[in-house]
């Protein structure tokens, strides 16, 4: 597994496992790899896997992303890699790699289906499963006779929003269902603190693995980075959100 490595100096501030998701790296509290220092840009970088390795990608920020004493815009990813950000080092370790020749042979010799032991009885449907799983893995083609397995269901993604301004009662909130209500009164899940805030402000609705934010009347006013909106608004990884005199940042988590 790969994993990041957050150093100032030489202590080691924060160890991050990598999977397949997306790690955000800047001075904001709502970042994965939270880097609370002048130089750094609110969100700075990010590194997600791309096809078959993991990438690095400066944020356009103001001082610079560095690889290896090199600045970047984006680049790929080795074991041992040193990124630096501001006055803070994260070490790259790539604890997997695959071994010389991985995927040769299968090119020719071709599709390998499961081995079976003399000992193992399966029914028919089940043979047809392992036998249609390993040619599709292994070729991208169907095998005669044999139906392909139903496609997987998307990942679902949950969203959440961290507090920059204001007064709240909790500084983050994941956003679980498929409801949520910004404001004073006892159904809100993001509860406003103050005698003049609102009993509903705006509500932030899930749907097809995406959420929306709408102000709960015409008198409210929402902001998506400084721009009012009208109705409903897709809420995007990093935009930030005012509403009833407080500000919050959008995130998955």
């Amino acid at each position: 597994m790969a994993k990041l490595y957050l150093k100032f100096e030489q202590a080691v501030l924060k160890e991050v496992p990598l999977s397949q998701g997306v790690v955000t790296i800047g001075r904001l509290p709502d970042n994965v790899i939270h880097v609370d220092n002048l130089a750094v840009s609110g969100h700075h970088a990010k590194i997600y896997w791309d096809m078959d390795k993991y990438v690095i990608e400066d944020n356009n920020s103001l001082n610079g992303t560095y690889l290896n004493n090199r600045r970047i815009s984006k680049a790929a990813l080795k074991d041992d890699d040193v990124i630096l950000i501001g006055k803070h080092t994260i070490a790259f370790k790539d604890e997997w790699h695959e071994g010389p020749g991985a995927g040769q042979v299968a090119e020719k010799t071709g599709p390998a289906l499961p081995k079976m032991e003399a000992t193992m009885v399966l029914d028919t449907k089940k043979a047809k499963e392992m036998m249609q799983a390993a040619a599709l893995g292994q070729t991208g083609q169907t095998v005669p006779g044999v139906e392909a397995p139903p496609p997987a269901p998307p990942k679902e993604r949950i969203g959440a929003v961290t507090i920059v301004d204001g007064k709240t009662d909790q500084p983050r909130y994941s956003l679980t269902g498929k409801m949520t209500v910004i404001g004073k009164n006892d159904m809100a899940s993001i509860k406003l603190k103050g005698f003049f805030a609102p009993n509903m402000a705006a509500l932030i609705n899930k749907r097809d693995n995406k959420y929306y934010i709408a102000a709960s009347e015409a008198k409210i006013k929402v902001k998506i980075n400084g721009a009012e909106i009208a109705g409903q608004k897709e809420l995007n990884e990093g935009d930030l959100i005012e509403v009833a005199g407080i500000k919050m940042t959008f995130s998955f988590e």
